[in-house]
């Protein structure tokens, strides 16, 4: 059996307080490598060196830590297919959606490349009677990350990019589920040039959150997984004074409007529903036909898309649509989920329960369901399902469809399917959430704008990347200075007086 290990101070080291965690490949349902989870005294080791590290880089110029950044996009281009092969092992994505994990972490650190730019101050010349005044962006410091399992290259690198951008050392605490990519990444940050301490990766559970949260040196905290973590984290983090953002769940609604283009609006929810088998925080679990017809024809041309579905391990090519969920336990609840939703009465169109892949019979895969007649007060619609299920809520007025979307406590994501520009901004007006696609099924924005989302999807005032990057990983000092004058007329050689 395979042993991981934490990567601290540029060394690989063995986890030294005895429990560890099992990592599977979910495509067979196997273990194949076992993870440390770090007590509070590893993680203060990993703290300590980061701290001891940090000044020094902090005093590095941004030309020059930028210039790691752009070496670290060669090196990720370089290894690309070897992340995405780890990335599938472990979390069982294809091997093309793993590869885009990657991209967009990849993009990100290709934004980060305009720190000196971005790091820039502001400067008053004659703000008073010989003062000038002007600002500096510092770092802040040691810095830390706690990253899920869905996506372990794209949202570490979302976090420690600008955080070692701006001068600070950054600790992250990825998923003990699929751990490698995040050291592969701090390996390739070193070759690319950074120096020993500045990124650490410590692996972990909830003794090795709560000692980030505890941690006097850690000066933020930046989190993405379930809104009851994301909470925990926030009140505890803000508590002892830290910086902090969360981001939670998402129950992420398309408006599909009867003017909409039936054939773009099946492509997109069958990529946005099914795609990483319904496993991102950014999927469409909820269609809202507009219209008795729409519903009608939306779900007569999904349900045989759902149905001829390719699912298979990410070993068995390119076609392959989406794999398997991370853990058994995971398949567990999508199953129970199901069944409650038969039970409350919504109508499955499609049944995706006993799905069995031959010669993958103990693997984690679960069939892609598709409900019709949901109501808002089924579980299936109140919870994040992260899973390859589907349903469509059935609205008579686009006053209705909206008022779901704008009603239900996460507000991650959500998409409307018109060809009518005045719905569409209308739409994008109003909707209390906080990215909006428009034709778009999944609106994730370029890194140089900022992710996140509204009411109980998100928690702190800024969002990840984009700019908002570059205000979270510094702090403001801004300094005011007069100069004495009488120097500049020259030497006097009579002695002072009063």
């Amino acid at each position: 059996m395979k042993e991981l290990t934490h990567y601290i101070n540029g060394e690989h080291v063995k986890g030294t307080s005895g429990r560890f965690a099992d990592v599977y490949n979910p495509a067979i349902g196997e273990i194949i490598a076992k993870t440390p989870l770090a007590s509070a005294a590893e993680m203060d080791i990993a703290v300590q060196a980061a701290a001891a590290a940090q000044p020094a880089w902090a005093a590095v110029n941004p030309q020059r830590r930028a210039r790691v950044m752009m070496k670290m996009v060669s090196l990720l281009n370089r290894d690309m297919d070897k992340l995405a092969e780890a990335l599938s092992r472990e979390h069982g994505k294809t091997l093309p959606d793993a590869a885009g994990d990657v991209v967009r972490g990849l993009e990100v650190v290709e934004y980060c490349i305009g720190a000196p730019e971005l790091l820039k101050g502001q400067y008053t010349d004659g703000a008073g009677p010989g003062i000038d005044m002007y600002s500096m962006k510092q770092a802040l410091g040691v810095t830390a990350g706690i990253t899920p399992f869905n996506f372990p290259a794209m949202i570490p690198l979302w976090m420690c990019a600008p955080a070692i951008a701006c001068g600070n050392a950054f600790i992250l605490k990825p998923s003990e589920r699929d751990p490698s990519v995040p050291i592969m990444i701090a390996e390739l940050f070193e070759e690319a040039g950074l120096p020993k301490g500045i990124i650490q990766v410590v692996n972990g559970d909830k003794e090795a959150v709560d000692a980030i949260i505890d941690h006097e040196t850690i000066q933020s905290i930046g989190f993405v997984g379930s809104t009851p973590i994301a909470e925990y984290i926030y009140a505890g983090g803000c508590a002892k004074g830290k910086r902090v953002q969360c981001f939670g769940g998402a129950k992420n609604h398309a408006i599909i409007m009867p003017d909409a283009d039936m054939d773009n609006v099946v492509d997109a929810l069958i990529g946005a529903g099914y795609g990483a088998a319904g496993e991102r925080c950014m999927a469409i679990s909820v269609a809202v036909p507009v219209g008795e017809g729409t519903a009608d024809r939306l779900v007569a041309a999904l349900a045989p898309r759902v149905e001829s579905l390719k699912i298979g391990p990410y070993t068995s090519g390119n076609d392959v649509d989406f794999g398997p969920v991370i853990t058994g336990a995971a398949k567990d609840k999508i199953n129970a989920l199901v069944e409650s939703g038969i039970e409350q009465g919504a109508t499955l169109a499609v049944d995706g329960r006993g799905f069995s892949l031959q010669g993958y019979e103990d693997g984690f895969f679960v069939g892609a369901s598709l409900f019709d007649n949901v109501t808002t007060d089924m579980e299936i619609y109140k919870q994040e399902i992260f899973g390859p299920v589907l349903s469509v809520v059935r609205a008579e007025t686009y006053e209705e469809a909206v008022g779901h979307a704008m009603d239900h406590e996460y507000g991650n994501g959500t998409a409307i399917f018109t060809r009518d520009g005045d719905t569409a901004r209308d739409f994008a007006s109003r909707i209390n959430v906080g990215m909006v696609g428009i034709n778009v099924p999944i609106p994730v924005p370029l890194a140089y704008h900022t992710f996140g989302g509204w009411k109980k999807s998100a928690f702190g005032d800024l969002n990840q990347h984009g700019p908002d990057a570059f205000k979270f990983y510094t702090r403001t000092k801004t300094v005011t200075s007069r100069w004495p004058s009488g120097t500049k007329e020259g030497a006097d050689f009579s002695i002072p007086t009063m």
